[in-house]
């Protein structure tokens, strides 16, 4: 039984952690309509972030998340200005395509200013900090980093549906044009959306390099995850996204421990299969 609710723990942790980064991702694809492939290292990014002011300067992931948060708001916010913008209206390959090369510059640039070197945060104010409840061992800094998720995922559905500027974003999404002609700048909601989208997962890889060791390749597994957490959860949904970002971190867990490790990510893979075929449009989709 303690076996049973210590995976059921980590599970349940994983898949907040999941949900905050797939949230700005479904932010994104329901808003736009543009699939973003560099979100994984977006989170790559903040990842490096985090760990370069933990060693430069001494600042813990508990303060640096707002760093990690700001940084990948402007970060992708001038993505879009620079690459996005300009494939908005052409084919539906072109932001595709765009945002594909973007991810292989950002890899490729990590990959030679810091090489493949795996680096780990040393020294953060919860390293080797460890609760026991009911003799399940809960580390202290992912129960921070998915505590953290669920109250950032509550503030972002918060925004999106009881304020102004998030009944506009619901306006574009839901027709762009009839938007524009009510007088909202569907320009500037484009921005603000993709600039939320990083700032989702910046937030989340500030709190993820406390644990997890930061190297180029950190976001390629993460952004898979996320895809399919947004095709579970349905596009555009923040509730759905957290919803199935849960699932997938219970059968994660579940497949991991009473199967075996290496079968894990293809339970993961297997009920997206599963769910798709029977509900295209995910479990919380219109």
């Amino acid at each position: 039984m303690t076996d049973f609710a210590q995976v059921l723990a980590d599970g349940l942790m994983n898949g907040a952690i999941y949900g905050l980064v797939a949230a700005g991702l479904s932010l994104i694809w329901g808003v736009m309509d543009v699939i973003n492939f560099a979100h994984g290292e977006f989170l790559m990014a903040a990842m490096y972030v985090c760990y370069w002011v933990g060693v430069l300067i001494g600042l813990d992931p508990l303060i640096s998340w707002v760093l990690t948060g700001a940084f990948l708001f402007l970060l992708s916010a001038v993505s879009y200005k620079v690459v996005v913008r300009r494939c908005i209206g052409k084919s539906a390959m072109a932001p595709l395509l765009a945002t594909f090369g973007l991810s292989i510059f950002l890899k490729n640039f990590c990959l030679n200013m810091f090489t493949p070197n795996f680096r780990l945060l040393s020294g953060t104010f919860l390293e080797g900090m460890v609760f026991n409840f009911f003799g399940m061992a809960i580390p202290a800094p992912q129960l921070a980093a998915s505590l953290f998720s669920l109250v950032m995922l509550y503030v972002l559905y918060y925004f999106v549906k009881r304020t102004r500027t998030g009944w506009a974003i619901q306006a574009t999404a839901m027709d762009k044009e009839a938007a524009e002609l009510m007088g909202i700048d569907t320009e500037r909601i484009f921005t603000l959306v993709f600039g939320l989208g990083g700032a989702c997962v910046g937030i989340a890889g500030g709190f993820m390099a406390s644990y997890l060791a930061v190297f180029p390749e950190v976001g390629t597994l993460f952004s898979l995850i996320a895809f399919v957490v947004v095709a579970l959860g349905g596009f555009g949904s923040i509730p759905g996204a957290l919803c199935a970002a849960i699932l997938i971190g219970l059968v994660e867990s579940f497949a991991g421990f009473y199967i075996a490790p290496v079968i894990k990510y293809v339970a993961v893979f297997a009920l997206y299969i599963v769910v798709i075929l029977i509900r295209p449009k995910g479990l919380f989709g219109w």
